[in-house]
């Protein structure tokens, strides 16, 4: 009896322990909502794509990467992208640089100021078959938009690309060479 009752304990330590560890894997508090994508580990090391700026509301400058799939699929110019291409870009305010100005005949230079947020970009045919094979993630500070308003926005936001370049599988970014 003492027996059985250890090992029932055992079964439950174990599967309470299995539990909270699945549970901590998926990390619910830090998925973006719709698609559940998370900052993926190790990108700030990255391959950079290209670089962006824009300068209409959102005012900032950008560095694409790519881990080694996407990467290697901008490289070769195949489209669509194979699964589990990952694309993040990272986002600053563009702010002018006083201190780099003194230095140039006159103000020019423009640094990355305070960061804006992560996106993320996540191919997964089936996983996202719905927007075309794309999960998309956004994070402030590290942490997840949690409003699936503005995660949404992002397939509606690339699939405008469609119509005009429907070889670029809803991606904006060129590779940079």
């Amino acid at each position: 009896m003492m027996r059985a009752s250890l090992c029932a304990v055992g079964i439950a330590a174990v599967t309470f322990g299995l539990s909270a560890v699945v549970a901590a894997d998926r990390q619910p508090g830090n998925a973006s909502p719709v698609f559940g994508v998370t900052l993926p580990k190790g990108f700030r090391n990255w391959k950079l794509i290209s670089v962006a700026q824009e300068n209409g509301k959102n005012n900032d400058i950008r560095a694409i990467l790519g881990n080694d799939i996407a990467v290697e699929a901008f490289r070769k110019n195949r489209r669509p992208f194979p699964d589990g291409a990952m694309i993040v870009r990272l986002a600053w305010r563009y702010t002018s640089s006083l201190r780099n100005d003194t230095v140039f005949p006159s103000p020019q230079s423009f640094v990355a100021g305070k960061p804006t947020n992560i996106q993320v970009s996540v191919k997964d045919s089936k996983r996202y078959a719905s927007t075309r094979g794309w999960g998309y993630g956004q994070f402030e500070n590290g942490v997840s938009n949690h409003d699936p308003a503005v995660i949404k926005a992002c397939f509606a936001c690339h699939v405008k690309l469609e119509k005009l370049d429907s070889g670029a599988d809803f991606v904006f970014s060129g590779y940079s060479k």
